[in-house]
């Protein structure tokens, strides 16, 4: 499983972004597909993730409300729709994936990483 994530950018307070990762090779519905995200001087995170068989969603709590998770079957994309950006949101944000992660939040848990898109947001 390759991963390619896109959507990045400069954006002001409370504007929104939305970041796609999209996957190739086969994603099985026990896939989990998450978003983690890693701010200058601190540890890589993670925000978001989606089974992909039947589309259950978890959220790290200083994003729930503002940011949805979500995916294209078909075109075998991952979406992480962002609203109400604050600057404590900038961060290199990547996209993972894994088969079968009992801990949807530990980055170790994941086999399959994309390369990181930048997220700026400006006060």
């Amino acid at each position: 499983v390759q991963l390619q994530a896109s959507g990045g950018g400069l954006v002001q307070a409370g504007g929104s972004l939305r970041l796609s990762c999209a996957a190739s090779g086969r994603i099985f519905s026990t896939y989990v597909m998450g978003w983690f995200r890693q701010a200058p001087g601190k540890e890589r995170e993670f925000v978001a993730g989606i089974r992909w068989g039947g589309g259950v969603a978890r959220y790290t709590d200083s994003v729930k409300g503002r940011f949805t998770i979500s995916r294209d079957n078909a075109k075998n994309t991952v979406y992480l729709q962002m609203n109400s950006l604050k600057p404590e949101d900038t961060a290199v944000y990547y996209c993972a994936a894994d088969p079968y992660p009992s801990r949807w939040n530990i980055e170790a848990e994941y086999d399959y990483w994309g390369q990181g898109t930048q997220v700026t947001v400006s006060s």
